[in-house]
């Protein structure tokens, strides 16, 4: 007989497994922090967005509050690199030993991207042993400080997808996409600063990751259903972008493995698995504003089955259509999705701009209170001086109420910095 479980349970599992279910350490967060929590998502995806902040950074404050985002940087950008970027399930950073896995993920040779890459090495063989000389010689570059080196100049075309960029260009994403070239680092632009992939991924992480495709797929199911705790076969699909069939032989082997046993929960009426190691916490304590790139809302339909919450981008849809807002992150509180706030960083002005904030039907009475400590706490973190909330949303009133006022979750008067309501 499978196992039983509430929703509330496996959304707990869900938060547990995704190191969202408890409080946020009080002291000063480490390195080594920021490691473990990486560890347990086994991936961070990367988005160039910069309304608020990059996407990258989110996560971890999410888990951890306010922290020292060099520290991101120094795990994906030194030796011995705890993190590494590649094509996960967008441009994500890695575990180093999971480079290798996605390499086979993608079939290498086999894919519509991977036929275009291809096509761009072989139009343009000398100019990519160039590149690749260049890089042997110099280390790591930008494809743009790369082609002034290789005095490399041509006019542009609007071919393909990757319409404005130039060959040096083309030529380091195929080699990106075929794992000759790595992402040593970012410069403060966001541009890749390409190098050698052996100068990148730890020889100990390369060769641990050698293995064929289907043992590929199996581990990469694997890690997707440990940082998931609990889902369907589609949940642990998309995770990593392995494809349905793939995930469904893979889920099939690590049962007979007991990796993995079905359970049954009520309420989310479709076959799903619960990884053996996750754990079903008595009660979920965390609150975190989260990146509309985080991992616990990747998989939409998980979102809604299993917290009631349905969640769209909106970013690339135009502003008269927007049901919520260009830049829109949903709340945590506890064990629920509890609301969501369209944020924006005024640089300028030193200001969290809360754009519009909503409470979901069935928010509890202390949402306004908890979401008000959260955005201090953030413009704490993204080094702003006040927090803004425009009169857009259910939850403007009360958010507002709860700002001005300066109440703390525990009832103490604690201003934090100051906050305007714009009427």
């Amino acid at each position: 007989m499978s196992a039983a479980l509430t929703l509330a349970q496996a959304r707990r599992i869900s938060l547990a497994a995704q190191g969202l279910a408890k409080e946020r350490p009080a002291s000063l967060v480490t390195a080594r922090q920021v490691g473990r929590t990486f560890d347990l998502l086994h991936l961070v995806q990367i988005d160039s967005v910069n309304v608020l902040t990059r996407s990258q950074y989110l996560p971890f404050f999410s888990r951890l509050g306010p922290y020292d985002i060099d520290i991101v940087h120094r795990l994906a950008g030194r030796k011995p690199r705890r993190m590494v970027e590649y094509w996960a399930h967008e441009a994500s950073f890695v575990d180093p030993a999971v480079h290798s896995l996605l390499l086979e993920r993608n079939g290498r040779w086999k894919s519509s991207q991977a036929e275009y890459f291809r096509a761009v090495l072989d139009e343009h063989r000398e100019l990519t042993q160039s590149v690749l000389r260049e890089l042997g010689s110099y280390g790591p570059m930008t494809a743009s400080a790369l082609k002034t080196h290789l005095e490399h100049d041509e006019p542009r075309t609007n071919d393909h997808w990757g319409w404005n960029w130039s060959s040096v260009k083309k030529i380091l994403e195929a080699l990106f996409w075929f794992g000759e070239v790595s992402a040593a680092s970012r410069n403060p632009q966001f541009e890749r600063r390409y190098d050698l992939t052996h100068r990148v991924i730890p020889p100990h992480a390369a060769a641990a990751a050698e293995v064929n495709r289907r043992d590929a797929t199996i581990e990469l199911t694997e890690r997707a259903a440990r940082a998931h705790g609990i889902g369907t076969v589609r949940c642990f699909a998309d995770y990593f972008r392995v494809g349905m069939k793939d995930a469904a032989l893979a889920v099939e082997d690590l049962v007979r493995r007991g990796t993995l046993e079905p359970v049954q929960v009520r309420g989310w009426d479709r076959e799903i698995f619960r990884h053996v190691q996750a754990k079903v916490p008595r009660k979920a304590a965390g609150r975190a504003l989260l990146s509309p790139f985080d991992s616990l809302v990747f998989e939409r339909r998980r979102l809604e089955e299993l917290f009631n919450f349905h969640y769209r981008i909106e970013i690339y849809t135009p502003a008269p259509k927007r049901k919520f807002g260009y830049y829109v992150l949903p709340f945590l509180l506890r064990d629920r999705l509890v609301g969501r706030v369209d944020l924006k960083a005024d640089r300028t002005a030193g200001r969290l701009l809360v754009r519009g904030s909503y409470a979901e039907p069935d928010a509890p009475d202390d949402t306004a209170v908890e979401l008000y400590a959260e955005l201090s706490s953030m413009a704490g973190w993204l080094g702003l001086d006040d927090v803004v909330v425009e009169p857009v949303g259910n939850l403007a009133e009360p958010l507002a109420a709860a700002a001005v006022a300066g109440y703390s979750p525990s009832g103490n008067f604690a201003p934090q910095r100051d906050v305007t309501h714009v009427d």
